[in-house]
């Protein structure tokens, strides 16, 4: 299969995760679509195949060569965002792009603009993959599970290029922050991997943010408001001065480059009660300790200034820097990536993520496992969109860090 038809095949399976079923996979059709990628795997001629109970895929190329090799891994998720619908996913392709607007839905004039998304203009003359302006598109990440397996029926195909043993693995849930939970790196048996997760192409990422995620509750008293001078409480009006105590200009939409944030996600309230949610990012640790650290402070003064136990914090690290285990002793692995983009006539931009991968809490785990391009923009909404070069020249990347990597020197 070409790999364009992989991905619009792929795109097709509704995939969203969801937080709130406490299910590993979270959703039904996460697991049916990890079937189906476990039968394409059998098909396809790898080997090892296995699909746990929990939706993880992983499987083997085996080795064409007797030198003793490392053995290398990709990884990529089978979920889509749960921000915006990835049911009835349409895409479609936009031909030798000219430039200008793409009118996604003409009824409902959703265009995608170089005005509001200027790196378009990077793509001209490329055909292009975008929405049809009512879903999201998916190619996070099925666009680096599109690249992965077309890249292994590549070399199936071309014996003569030689490897060592390859393992990929595809998790569920990793848009909820669980993709990792119960990857059991023992059994994948990588000495390092790559996650096919990044954004535009040339993106190789060792860096990431340091995460938490926050839920402050506070509680009031509701009172008749025509009898309520020094008796009512009202949650909501605390809540907005909890909000309005943290920096201003210490947001997502304020924010670049290694620069970290607070960013409110949620909030759902009455007088009786509110409840409000944060993620807390910082690329530096100690930095990202302060940021948790004046979390406890801001709800130490409201509870001084309105009574005991008026909030209640209930914070939780997500997960932490790759740096700290990529550039200690595995920095080699950086430089095997950066080759096989050169190769391959990409430019590498290293920089770091602002977000997260599954490989940030592999690296943790033991699985050192930086971030490469799988060529998409603007993940999880409706202006989401792949140009076709970027997906060949990931798919060739990972060709070439198999070869690569199974030279003596």
């Amino acid at each position: 299969m070409e790999l364009v038809d992989r991905f619009f095949a792929y795109v097709q399976k509704n995939t969203q995760s969801d937080e709130d079923t406490n299910l590993t996979p979270s959703t039904p059709g996460q697991m049916a679509f990890a079937k189906d990628l476990a039968n394409e795997l059998k098909s396809i001629g790898l080997q090892d195949v296995t699909l746990s109970d929990y939706g993880y895929v992983m499987a083997t190329l085996p080795a064409n060569t007797d030198e003793p090799r490392p053995v290398v891994g990709f990884i990529a998720h089978m979920d889509t965002s749960p921000d915006m619908s990835g049911k009835n996913v349409s895409p479609q392709i936009v031909r030798n792009y000219q430039g200008g607007d793409i009118v996604l839905d003409p009824v409902e004039s959703v265009v995608l603009s170089p005005s509001d998304f200027p790196e378009l203009n990077k793509y001209i003359g490329q055909d292009i993959i975008t929405t049809n302006g009512k879903t999201l598109l998916g190619a996070d990440d099925k666009a680096g599970l599109a690249e992965i397996v077309t890249a292994m029926e590549y070399l199936m195909a071309h014996p003569e290029i030689k490897h060592g043993k390859i393992r990929i693995g595809f998790t569920p849930d990793e848009e909820i922050g669980k993709g990792p939970d119960k990857f059991d790196v023992k059994a994948f048996g990588a000495e390092f991997a790559y996650t096919m997760d990044g954004g535009e192409i040339g993106e190789l990422e060792f860096e990431n943010f340091n995460a938490a995620g926050a839920k402050i509750t506070f509680k009031g008293r509701n009172v008749h408001p025509g009898y309520a001078k020094h008796k009512m409480l009202n949650s909501i009006r605390i809540a907005n001065q909890f909000i309005g105590m943290l920096p201003r200009h210490e947001t997502p939409e304020h924010t670049e480059a290694y620069e970290g944030f607070y960013h409110l996600i949620s909030f759902h309230g009455d007088v009786e009660s509110t409840t409000i949610s944060y993620i807390i990012r910082d690329h530096d640790r100690d930095r990202f300790e302060n940021r948790k650290r004046e979390m406890e402070h801001l709800v130490h003064k409201i509870n001084h200034e309105f009574g005991e136990n008026t909030a209640t914090l209930d914070m939780k690290d997500q997960y932490y820097n790759m740096r700290e285990k990529i550039e200690p002793q595995n920095m080699h692995i950086i430089g095997l990536a950066f080759k096989a983009m050169e190769a391959c006539e990409v430019i590498p931009l290293v920089r770091p993520i602002r977000g997260g991968t599954d490989g940030a809490r592999l690296s943790f785990m033991g699985l050192p496992c930086p971030n490469i391009f799988a060529g998409g923009h603007n993940f999880h909404g409706r202006f989401e969109f792949v140009p076709i070069p970027s997906m060949e020249k990931a798919m060739k990347v990972i060709v070439k860090i198999a070869e690569i990597s199974a030279l003596k020197s």
